[in-house]
């Protein structure tokens, strides 16, 4: 007799769902590496801009140029306030999407483990009831014997 699981169809639907849960996971992740990447290359132009200025307004700098790089300074600073927050959403959305994952992994592991227990108590069953027909064909051969 061939085993059949009484669950797989909700054992292959858990796994589609955690599938489709580490899709959505791995897109958040890079969706949140783009979003930090993004901040870092800000935070990076930010600190090289003011390096230069430094470096300029010690030989002597005009004011209308200290001027342009204040400005150029507070729209990155805009620019870096904006992408912190799109970061702390991306780093929020993917430790949600991290949470789903690991439930739907959960549950995928559990139906894994009835199957292996059904599986288990199958060929338990099965090893018995080979054991007890062979039992049973002893009797009769040796009962055949007997009437000879």
């Amino acid at each position: 007799m061939r085993y059949q699981f009484k669950f797989d169809k909700i054992l292959s639907l858990k796994e589609r769902e955690k599938d489709e849960v580490q899709v959505i996971y791995q897109d958040s992740v890079k969706k949140f590496e783009d979003a930090a990447d993004r901040l870092y290359h800000l935070l990076k132009k930010k600190e090289d801009i003011e390096t230069f200025q430094l470096d300029r307004l010690l030989n002597g700098l005009p004011v209308q140029e200290i001027r342009h790089h204040q400005q150029f300074i507070g729209n990155l600073e805009k620019s870096i306030a904006h992408y912190q927050k799109v970061v702390m959403n991306a780093r929020n959305i993917m430790n949600y999407q991290q949470l789903q994952l690991t439930e739907k992994n959960m549950e995928v592991k559990k139906y894994e483990k009835i199957k292996e227990k059904d599986h288990l108590q199958f060929l338990a069953d099965e090893k018995y009831e080979e054991s007890r027909m062979m039992d049973e064909i002893s009797i009769q051969q040796y009962m055949n014997r007997e009437i000879r």
